[in-house]
């Protein structure tokens, strides 16, 4: 391949690169994940004989969402060996590394919640639920995509939607998020258990991501009290707090740093006012862009 073939190979693909990356995050839960995807796209870009590609953006959509959907079925047994709960790997999105993808009714499928429920779908299942959902694309042209009929994309979605559901753990409520996150570091900064506890919805889950690198339970806590006393069980080992607030996956969220130990990173489930689930991700290994 000559420098001028390669160079314009690489520039079709950045041109589409926010809307690529944007795509394989949400199929993976893994910026690592993706960003290696979007790596393997390219080198079978600049392979082919591009002269017969006249839509360059569903082209590379196909290749990232086949090369997403066979990392999705490789990792399922090292899943399995995995420590403890498993949740997708926080990205800051101020500012957004997904570019003008990021309108705002894009946002919500970012959120920890939806990706954390993503994981129950087979990948043909969650391919179709990201792109009709998030993408808004047609069956039909989903079905090009994938290599199946438009009937069984839209059967997959069906499925998809029944399995992770669309209740009140979804909110795209931005004034009550925030509003929940502030309550919820300053209990826990004081070490008010009643206050904590009257922030937690009756049912709600505490996920605590530490991979096997760093203390973290080992199986979802449930309840609210039990919730409240395992949040202010990591700010009692680990002593006062500094917070950073931020924001990642589209939603407010915040980086605790106890006087002594590892960063946490967590981001809320919210509905009708209350915190309906409490996502902390401990492992080092997805909080790169900490350091």
């Amino acid at each position: 391949m000559s420098p001028v073939d390669a160079a314009e190979a690489a520039g079709a693909l950045d041109a589409h690169r926010p809307m690529l990356l944007g795509l394989a995050y949400r199929l993976l839960g893994s910026r690592h994940d993706a960003e290696d995807v979007l790596q393997e796209t390219y080198l079978r870009w600049v392979r082919i004989d591009r002269t017969g590609v006249t839509e360059p953006r569903r082209y590379l959509s196909r290749v990232v969402t086949h090369l997403a959907m066979d990392r999705l079925r490789a990792r399922q047994a090292t899943r399995e060996a995995y420590v403890g709960p498993w949740l997708p790997e926080p990205v800051p999105t101020a500012p957004s590394p997904f570019g003008p993808l990021e309108r705002v009714e894009l946002r919500d499928s970012l959120s920890t919640a939806l990706l954390h429920l993503l994981e129950r779908l087979t990948p043909p299942e969650r391919a179709v639920y990201v792109l009709h959902t998030a993408f808004e694309l047609p069956y039909a042209e989903i079905a090009e995509l994938l290599d199946r009929s438009a009937e069984d994309c839209r059967q997959l979605h069906h499925r998809a939607t029944l399995r992770i559901g669309r209740g009140p753990r979804f909110t795209a409520d931005r004034a009550e998020q925030e509003r929940l996150l502030e309550a919820f570091i300053a209990a826990a900064d004081k070490g008010d258990l009643a206050a904590l506890t009257d922030l937690v919805a009756a049912d709600a889950t505490a996920w605590s991501d530490g991979g096997g690198r760093v203390r973290a339970a080992r199986n979802p806590v449930t309840g609210a009290d039990r919730v409240a006393r395992f949040v202010l069980g990591i700010r009692d080992r680990g002593g006062l707090l500094t917070v950073h607030r931020t924001e990642l996956n589209g939603q407010p969220a915040a980086v605790m740093v106890p006087t002594a130990g590892r960063r946490y990173v967590v981001t809320l489930g919210t509905a009708a006012g209350r915190i309906t689930d409490v996502f902390i991700v401990a492992n080092p290994d997805k909080l790169p862009w900490l350091a």
